[in-house]
């Protein structure tokens, strides 16, 4: 995915689904600004194409458009024309079974939504049963080794399943989607002879016409990056067996890399010449662009749509939470109080290293600053023992940090060395694996430590839970999130209806519950479910 590509992540509900597509636009476009001026001729062709524009954006689709299409049965679409060595037909799916594996990131989960709705729309079947699927796809993640090896030991787990497909049987076609499909596309079609088709991000579209060319016999690949690919008009949607329409959204996540670093510039009457506001004593490794609609205006039309509908984003970079990002974080019920804040490491030598544009100290300083502006924020963050050359003193600074911060959520991980990476070609992966594998122990501990102690100011308090589901654990059980998005256990018991204190009802995926907590671990919450609310009503108790 590119770096600024935002995605909608809608949470719906009953059961549990979701449907995700690609923002494009959230509001419709603002009038043009009156100018007095004589206009020149050429003035007057560029003021004739804003206009134009203009006129078009705003009758075009918002945001509510396609929260109401998402619903609607879908037309079967035009077919493009196909490249001449294939026919209409053999781009068909035939009803045909797709299997479809997901790896890595939540941007991984999106991507394998819109994979399956392109092949959908082909006419192509899902299976969620492994041995009776006819198609095999795995979205993949390249960002560690790890998760590239874990790659490699399921097609040697798949080539034994393809070996042994009955003859009655359509051939079983196995197809890598996703990351490590554009890294390692030579890689993969020579080593495993058993791999038949290969999809880049940015390739998704073309899944029918790369399965048509497989049925040949022939490997088939595309792994071309597009800077125009957005996968605009593709709308996955999911919706309960036994229903003919998709669930109200409860749950939004504006979703991409550096989403925080958001900017339109279609907008003509935005381009001015402002700079990018970034947080204090950070820098960019590139020269910051002018103008634009920016994050804030992104967050605030998305938050407008429906005051009971949560609002969520990430994955951000520490640098662009200026004041009115926070500020209006702060203001808006509905947009939860809950930042990842990626530090990666402790030491401002390390960080230099990485080009990460900020020091230790000026991360910490953000900290205060966002807690002190957003009361009571849940913090999450990344990290990474054994980067390039990291020394045990720069271990120990991570340590002290992940004390000092006190982080309700994190993700650790061992470094591991990626090709065409700036730290491939000018730094040495010199950390050996065994010091690696202990200093992330050590991190681990400390953030359970911590978060069980951070987690802790919650006992006694009432906190607003999305109920999802019932508990994996516990049938007895069921299991939402808070707004700093953990994990809430709590009874499935009747109780009282907010808005109507005569009924007593049970929480379904989907509803609100004020749920009084009682303990905690440095991963969940747990407690007893008061009533079942709504967000608006909601603040007057949290």
């Amino acid at each position: 995915m590119h770096p600024l590509q935002c995605v909608l992540q809608a949470q719906k509900w009953g059961p549990l689904a979701s449907v995700s597509w690609l923002l494009l636009r959230t509001c419709r476009a603002l009038s043009n600004l009156p100018s007095t001026a004589c206009p020149s001729p050429e003035k007057q062709q560029e003021d004739g194409v804003r206009k134009d524009f203009s006129s078009r954006l705003a009758t075009g689709p918002t945001f509510q458009h396609f929260l109401r299409s998402a619903s609607a049965p879908q037309e079967k679409p035009d077919m493009e024309d196909p490249p001449p060595y294939v026919t209409v037909e053999e781009l068909l799916g035939r009803q045909r079974k797709v299997y479809l594996e997901t790896y890595g990131c939540q941007m991984n989960v999106n991507d394998t939504e819109i994979a399956w709705s392109v092949l959908q729309k082909s006419g192509y079947l899902r299976t969620r049963n492994l041995q009776e699927a006819d198609v095999i796809l795995l979205v993949t993640c390249s960002i560690r080794e790890k998760a590239e090896q874990t790659i490699w030991n399921r097609l040697q787990q798949l080539k034994a399943l393809k070996t042994k497909r009955l003859r009655s049987r359509v051939p079983l076609r196995i197809g890598i989607l996703g990351c490590m499909a554009e890294r390692l596309k030579e890689e993969i079609l020579n080593r495993e002879k058993m791999v038949d088709i290969l999809a880049g991000p940015d390739a998704y579209r073309d899944l029918p016409r790369l399965l048509a060319v497989a049925e040949s016999g022939q490997q088939a690949a595309n792994v071309l990056l597009s800077l125009d690919e957005t996968y605009a008009d593709v709308m996955p949607v999911q919706t309960s067996p036994s229903a003919t329409s998709a669930f109200g959204l409860k749950e939004v996540t504006l979703l991409g890399q550096n989403v925080n670093s958001f900017q339109d510039s279609s907008e003509v009457q935005f381009n001015n010449a402002v700079s990018t506001n970034l947080s204090r004593g950070f820098s960019t490794n590139y020269k910051p662009k002018k103008g634009g609609l920016r994050f804030t205006y992104l967050l605030d039309q998305v938050s407008r749509v429906d005051p009971e509908m949560r609002i969520r984003f990430t994955s951000p970079h520490p640098k662009d939470f200026p004041d009115e990002v926070l500020q209006l974080i702060h203001e808006r019920d509905n947009i939860c109080k809950q930042i990842h804040l990626p530090a990666q490491s402790g030491s401002s030598r390390v960080l230099e290293a990485m080009r990460r544009g900020y020091s230790r100290e000026a991360y910490v300083e953000l900290i205060h600053h966002i807690r002190e502006s957003i009361p009571g924020v849940s913090l999450s963050s990344d990290f990474i023992a054994g980067f390039c050359g990291e020394t045990e003193e720069d271990h120990l600074q991570t340590v002290s940090l992940l004390r000092e911060v006190q982080y309700n959520m994190g993700f650790l991980f061992a470094y591991s060395m990626r090709q065409k990476t700036r730290a491939y070609h000018r730094l040495k992966d010199d950390v050996p694996e065994e010091v690696k594998l202990r200093r992330l122990e050590e991190l681990i501990t400390v953030f359970r430590e911590e978060a069980t102690k951070a987690n802790m100011a919650s006992v006694g308090s009432t906190q607003l839970v999305l109920v999802e589901g019932h508990s994996k654990r516990s049938a007895t059980d069921l299991c939402g999130r808070n707004d700093g998005n953990l994990k809430v256990i709590f009874p499935d018991v009747e109780m009282e209806d907010i808005n109507n204190s005569d009924v007593r009802v049970r929480a379904q995926p989907g509803d609100y519950v004020l749920v009084k907590i009682t303990s905690t671990s440095s991963q969940t919450l747990k407690g007893h479910v008061l009533c079942r609310t709504t967000l608006k009503d909601s603040s007057a108790y949290c």
